[in-house]
């Protein structure tokens, strides 16, 4: 009987393979638009925000998001002011009409890539990897707090 391909257990390693896999495909995209990865996570936590977000509250979103330096975030902040993609508003940053199309152009140009990755996963599967994947991030970040208090 030939040797049957295992499906691999759930760990670092095939997490983090992938998220890079997939990050990769978005990076490739917001490449074409002049834009990084940490920048279109500080942008979209602007865009969806409930409320309007000081530099603080979003650099707060994005380090919980990311785990990155804060002052890397802060950078990103700068860059996505020079870019005319998050305007000052009194004490809060607001994404601008150019930051909004921005997304929604990453988003519609991913679409397809995202379909293609995801299409054909059982419901019950994504679920079941939901959990998990909820889990594992619980109990990093819980990890992390130990470690910086």
């Amino acid at each position: 009987m030939p040797n049957q391909p295992t499906t691999p257990l759930a760990n670092a390693r095939v997490l983090a393979l992938a998220h890079y896999g997939a990050r990769g495909v978005l990076e490739g995209v917001l490449a074409r638009h002049g834009a990084t990865f940490q920048q279109q996570v500080a942008l979209r936590a602007a865009v969806t925000s409930d409320a309007p977000q000081t530099p603080d509250d979003l650099l707060a979103q994005v380090q919980h998001s990311l785990k990155a330096d804060p002052a890397d975030i802060r950078a990103t902040l700068d860059e996505l002011r020079t870019k005319q993609l998050l305007v000052p508003d009194g004490e809060h940053l607001c994404p601008t009409d150019a930051g909004r199309e921005l997304l929604a152009a990453v988003a519609a140009e991913s679409a397809p890539f995202s379909a293609r990755i995801w299409g054909g996963i059982p419901t019950e599967d994504l679920a079941a990897a939901g959990r998990v994947l909820a889990l594992v991030t619980e109990r990093a970040n819980a990890e992390l707090a130990t470690l910086t208090a």
